[in-house]
């Protein structure tokens, strides 16, 4: 399955108010992707929002007013301020409804014991007027509105079947009878009420995680300008501004230290527990609080560019996204009202010629319709995703698709890049073999070649070069090859440096390349070779070998992991040996070595099509093509930014054991959509059948119809007690 995002000409993000199921959704969505620019719309109910993807450029009141057409108001978002939901507020409408209801409601309840303490028809009449014309119009208004377009919703069904027992009620009245159904009509719209307020908090709750993020941000900032500490709001700081950061307080801005040391909390960024040593050269995030020292930190981003701000679009994102399971949903919510209206139609017909009793057949179908669900249908899935990807952003773990959290449950083989994702990434030079025995020349030789590479191995060959004090002039004409190595001129002559595949492809003999391996000793170490072309002859120079210490979270991830049932792989471009030790310390099963980018990908791809679902987990350029081939990728947030745009996942700690995590998050998300979606049918599929043969009378459809979508949300509501094993 592809779970890649496509990439458009631009994208629009909007605020959607009116909402009220699955229905709503579903008209929506149709409303926007019969705009000719739209490439995609996804609407979420839970969030009341929409994102659009579009092909061509469009003017954003034309995609606001396909939304109001549809019956439903729409407000653009900015890109860096995208709005949640208000806290739920109406509560005192609640209580007017049940006060007025509960002088009807309770007559019922006691009637069966005997008890008639039912008020007089017209005290019935004045105190269900005010709830169904005024409490409840909100049904009416946004029934007229789906009627309008030809299409049904939850407010249509509420109005449809209350106006139906109000008007027998009246009816009734009106003929003298004493035997009336206001209190059926009044409860229904309270109980609707009721379970639209619950539902409301409890969506409110799924948002928690970004709200938690967005707090994270300090309103102001004291900034250091001519010698002045001014403290002015975080909107106006500019990038190199320097921001004093106190002791005890939140750090406002991304940058680097340039002055003071100490103690600082990233829990709410990374997940992780424990606080960080930071000194004068390291980076802080936005978000994370100085727990102790003074801090002078030059402002590098500012805006939606910092870290916390791509956290919070991650996550919203990811929130907003529409899995794969929920197509089925809305293709049944999209006939789902229809389809209630023909059975209550049915059912009305039906005890009618049964009994030609009209008033067992009204209520009979006004049950029908009071009893269908489709809030439950339209809530199952986004509640349970929104919950999953707020939790597991709490602990470190950034999901930016929607399809990567569903996906990621079935995940039955993990791939691995060595470098810097099983190990730390900090290798260190531990031989420098000269063919001719000058060593100090090989090294200066290689610092040349490697001077301006970002390479982890580059940086182990400076960085001796320096503690050696070993002089060169960095190397002209430099070119890399990705996965083989680099090629400049130093001297006159033309230098290569890079693994054994390139040696043989430039010609090197294997029985050469063999006995200089043998003669430093470092057996499962990495090593880089170092070719002379001069005079139109290539020979080989020396050898270089480095060693990388296993990082003791690696440890637990292949444990985890292999304790859940899933085969490790580790993909490397490192030599077979390099990596056979690597795998016999962890417990890793399979070796796939001496791999460039391509060939990486390439091993995936062929690991997909033995029918496994394929994690990958990597941090490194050379591991994009990789990462964009697996069904579910992981990044490292200390890798590089291509690795991290081409992955679904990214790990905010640079600790392998969150991919375990991720896929037992997934695990628990999905099992909830499933738990979710079979109770929103559950309910619909008795409830429905019970009210249309006459077991079920209206108040008791109406609670069971405000209780399923309570229900609904509250089981995805767990999902917020998840944590690591």
């Amino acid at each position: 399955m592809d779970t890649k995002p496509n990439h458009h000409a631009a994208s629009i993000d909007l605020s959607i108010s009116g909402m009220s199921c699955a229905s709503c959704v579903a008209q929506v969505e149709k409303a926007l992707n019969r705009l000719p620019e739209v490439a995609t719309a996804t609407v979420n109910l839970a969030t009341e929002r929409a994102h659009v993807e579009l092909d061509k450029e469009i003017s954003a009141d034309r995609i606001v007013q396909a939304i109001i057409d549809a019956g439903y108001d729409a407000e653009v978002l900015a890109k860096h301020n995208k709005r949640l939901p208000e806290n739920v507020t109406g509560g005192w409408y609640i209580i007017i409804a049940t006060a007025l209801s509960l002088p009807l409601i309770l007559p019922m309840v006691l009637s069966p014991f005997g008890i008639d303490a039912m008020p007089p028809g017209w005290i019935q009449w004045l105190l269900a007027t005010p709830v169904q014309f005024w409490l409840g119009a909100r049904f009416y208004s946004a029934g007229w509105k789906a009627i309008r377009n030809f299409t049904g919703n939850m407010d249509l069904l509420v109005a449809l079947g209350t106006s139906a027992a109000y008007g027998l009620s009246i009816y009734l009245l009106l003929k003298g009878e004493h035997h009336l159904y206001f209190e059926a009509s009044s409860a229904v719209i309270t109980l609707v009420l009721v379970g639209k307020w619950l539902e409301g908090r409890a969506k409110h709750q799924t948002t928690e995680a970004i709200r938690a993020l967005q707090a994270l941000s300090p309103d102001t900032a004291r900034v250091r300008r001519e010698q002045e500490e001014l403290e002015i709001p975080i909107d106006t700081v500019e990038l190199n501004d320097l921001v004093v950061v106190r002791p005890s307080e939140r750090i406002p801005v991304d940058g680097l230290i340039v002055e003071g040391r100490g103690q600082v909390d990233e829990a709410l960024i990374t997940g992780e527990s424990a606080a960080v040593s930071k000194e004068v050269g390291s980076r802080v995030t936005g978000g994370s609080v100085n727990l102790d020292g003074l801090l002078l930190v030059r402002t590098t981003a500012i805006g939606a560019e910092t870290t916390l701000a791509r956290i919070i679009r991650l996550v919203e994102d990811a929130q907003i996204a529409k899995p794969a399971i929920q197509r089925l949903v809305d293709k049944v919510s999209a006939i789902f009202v229809p389809i209630v209206l023909l059975i209550a139609f049915i059912a009305l017909i039906g005890w009618i010629s049964y009994d030609g009793n009209w008033e067992i057949a009204i209520l009979n179908a006004v049950s029908v319709l009071v009893i269908a669900c489709p809030c439950a249908l339209g809530l199952a899935t986004p509640t349970a995703i929104m919950a999953g990807t707020g939790v597991a952003a709490k602990f470190g773990i950034l999901i930016k698709d929607a399809n990567a959290l569903e996906l990621a449950h079935r995940v039955d083989e993990v791939v691995f890049d060595k470098t810097g994702t099983l190990t730390e990434g900090k290798p260190t030079l531990t031989a420098c073999h000269a063919l001719d025995g000058n060593h100090p020349q090989l090294l200066a030789l290689a610092a040349a070649v490697e001077y301006g590479s970002a390479h982890p191995l580059a940086k182990a060959v400076l960085d001796q070069a320096h503690k050696d004090n070993i002089s060169y002039v960095p190397a002209s004409d430099l070119r890399d090859f990705a996965g083989l190595g680099l090629q400049g001129k130093v001297d006159g002559k033309r230098a290569y440096l890079g693994n054994h595949r390139w040696m043989k492809q430039l010609g090197i003999s294997e029985d050469i390349l063999r006995s200089q391996r043998e003669a430093i000793s470092c057996d499962g170490h990495t090593i880089s070779w170092l070719a002379i072309e001069e005079k139109g002859e290539l020979s080989l120079a020396g050898v270089l070998a480095f060693g990388d210490r296993i990082k003791p979270e690696a440890y637990t991830a292949i444990n985890k992991l292999t304790t859940m049932g899933l085969s490790t792989v580790i993909l490397t471009g490192d030599n077979y040996r390099s990596a056979e030790v690597v795998a016999s310390k962890l417990g890793i099963e399979k070796i796939l070595a001496d791999q460039s980018p391509e060939t990486k990908a390439e091993a995936v791809s062929a690991l997909i099509q033995q029918n496994r679902v394929v994690a990958m987990v990597g941090d490194g350029i050379n591991d994009a093509p990789a990462l964009a081939a697996a069904d579910v990728s992981f990044a490292m947030s200390t890798g590089t930014d291509v690795a991290m745009h081409s992955a679904d996942i990214t790990l905010m700690r640079s600790d392998p054991s969150l991919v375990a995590d991720t896929i037992d998050i997934s695990r628990h998300t999905y099992r909830k959509i499933k738990q979710n979606l079979f109770w929103a049918f559950i309910y619909n599929l008795v409830g429905i059948p019970l009210a249309a043969f006459g077991m079920l009378n209206p108040v008791i459809a109406g609670t069971a119809m405000a209780l399923s979508s309570v229900s609904v949300v509250t089981n995805a509501l767990l999902l917020r007690y998840w944590k690591p094993k």
